[in-house]
């Protein structure tokens, strides 16, 4: 298990509570009443730190080592009936955007999103899930796909942006998110759009077109990252706390900017501490999602979708 900063003092609790749990079972002495105790004061701690989280530390949290990325939630929801699909038939295979087909009880659907590496030679292979123009025009091709078939897209949401390589740019990088944004606003089949991880820039706006949008507790939507936020401002990483708080980019607050429709709760401690919780809280989203939204027509879907967006933000003519 890996803690992070601000969980030290629920590491020094749980490691109190393993050594008073082997004191009595190599001795004849009665430790259960301080067990007890210590149990008692590691909920509270836990229930204490976990309901004043700052959005720097949802940040973190949504970063963790031990977090599902999209693929587990895939295989969590689909068992064996996910078929992965590959390449933009133009360039390559891109493997930081994966998708396919899977069924969530009867239903099936296209799933598409980012995927990270798990240790150093996996997030090389997936570019530590910054996608590259081909990787959109992957998901394009995907979602055209489902739309040729009545197929519902589901979406995951997981990058700290698009690849912003020269060759990526040379490819036409833009152009294939602008192009998606579009394509998304118009598709003809439900889109239920999830963000499980980080949602940064144009790199989830690529994908992350939907009639219901939604965010797990503990994950961020947001122009920036907080540390590039800082470095432009501040020119430093030092504070990213600061830019974090200010692009004002945790679950809560885009709910309350009605720019997500929904946030999906998380086990205390995050995702990680608890899959099978998580992935039966995103799989039961995903349904009732799809059950508000397979009844409308076409015309209904998209035109919904286009005044969900039309709404978004303030101006003035």
């Amino acid at each position: 298990m890996e803690y992070l900063e601000f969980e030290l003092p629920i590491k020094e609790l749980e490691e109190q509570l393993d050594k008073c749990q082997i004191i009595g079972k190599e001795s004849d002495v009665d430790v259960t009443e301080t067990c007890k105790q210590i149990e008692k004061k590691l909920a509270e701690t836990k229930k204490e730190i976990y309901k004043n989280l700052t959005a720097w530390q949802r940040v973190q949290l949504s970063r963790h080592p031990n977090r599902p990325y999209t693929l587990d939630h895939i295989r969590a929801l689909c068992g064996d009936s996910f078929l992965e699909l590959h390449g933009d038939r133009n360039v390559k295979d891109d493997k930081a955007m994966i998708g396919g087909l899977g069924k969530i009880g009867d239903q099936t659907y296209m799933f598409i999103g980012q995927q990270k590496g798990y240790n150093t030679k996996t997030r090389q292979y997936r570019n530590f899930g910054m996608s590259n123009p081909e990787g959109y025009r992957k998901a394009l091709r995907l979602m055209k796909s489902a739309e040729k078939f009545g197929i519902p897209v589901v979406t995951l949401i997981d990058t700290p942006g698009a690849y912003p390589g020269l060759e990526a740019e040379e490819r036409g990088q833009g152009e294939a998110i602008a192009r998606n944004i579009l394509e998304m606003s118009r598709l003809k089949v439900p889109i239920i759009t999830i963000i499980i991880g980080e949602g940064a820039s144009g790199g989830a706006l690529g994908i992350g077109v939907g009639d219901k949008v939604m965010m797990l507790e503990n994950t961020w939507y947001s122009v920036i990252s907080p540390e590039s936020c800082s470095s432009i401002l501040w020119r430093s990483w030092e504070y990213k706390e600061q830019a974090a708080e200010a692009l004002k980019l945790t679950a809560k607050d885009m709910k309350r900017m009605k720019l997500v429709d929904q946030i999906i709760k998380e086990p205390l401690g995050g995702a990680h501490t608890d899959r099978e919780k998580t992935f039966l809280a995103v799989s039961d989203a995903i349904v009732k999602s799809y059950n508000e939204l397979k009844n409308l027509s076409p015309k209904e879907l998209v035109k919904k979708r286009m005044d969900k967006y039309d709404k978004m933000g303030v101006y003035k003519d």
